[in-house]
């Protein structure tokens, strides 16, 4: 009877120990639960919604969290292969002829025949101030499903920015694209450009809403000169 005393008090703090244990694990887990989906709801995007859709040029559009600045997408398809494309995308002096608003590139750095740096200002309806950026330029193509990807991402420091022009800190652009059959190659283009300082939402609409179309529009007849025509790469399998 005492042994069965004396054991009780024990029992109990043991009892009370286990409790408290799985009490702090639960609030552990449903900590670690919380900010799982804290990082999930951050990290959710919205749906692209079709903006305009002209001479089979695709362009969507969405909203990007904390930016006043919509993310766009385009889809079309042309008639070149992926080695005529990735050639007219790496010939910096060119994208004067087909790039909206560009006022002027230059080379900075060639890595590779495949990767290179470039300086690119682009022209702005006064008042506002010219914008510039570099660009570093990389290809890559999946040897399995020959799917080649052109990673186009900003740097903004790389050389000092230049009285007048306001630098481009951030902006991701991204070409992928998809051989076909037919000899044509399936293009999807996806960009997020932080303006930086202060643009008018006019301005903001005009470039999301026409630049991608004027653009790819150029794009189809720059692709059609003679330099381009017949173009074959060592690194890219059409």
């Amino acid at each position: 009877m005492t042994g069965r005393l004396i054991n009780r008090p024990v029992l109990y703090i043991d009892l009370l120990h286990d409790f408290f244990s799985v009490t702090v694990m639960y609030k552990k887990y449903t900590l670690l639960l919380l900010l799982l989906l804290n990082v999930a709801f951050a990290h959710a995007e919205d749906p692209w919604a079709l903006n305009t859709n002209k001479e089979g040029i695709k362009v969507y559009t969405r909203h990007v969290a904390n930016s006043k600045v919509k993310a766009i997408k385009v889809e079309c398809y042309l008639d070149a292969t992926a080695s005529q494309l990735i050639s007219v995308l790496l010939d910096i002096n060119g994208s004067v002829d087909w790039v909206y608003h560009t006022k002027s590139v230059s080379l900075i750095k060639k890595v590779s025949p495949s990767e290179l740096y470039y300086y690119s200002e682009v022209s702005v309806p006064w008042p506002v101030h010219n914008r510039d950026f570099i660009a570093h330029i990389k290809v890559t193509q999946d040897p399995t499903t020959k799917i080649v990807t052109v990673d186009a991402p900003c740097i903004a420091d790389m050389i000092p920015e230049k009285d007048g022009i306001v630098r481009i800190q951030e902006s991701v652009g991204k070409w992928i694209i998809y051989p076909q059959e037919n000899g044509q190659v399936k293009v999807e283009y996806t960009l997020h450009v932080d303006a930086g300082g202060s643009v008018p939402a006019w301005l903001l609409n005009m470039f999301i809403t026409q630049g991608p179309t004027e653009s790819f529009k150029k794009l189809k007849v720059q692709l059609q000169k003679p330099a381009y025509k017949n173009v074959k790469l060592g690194y890219i399998v059409n």
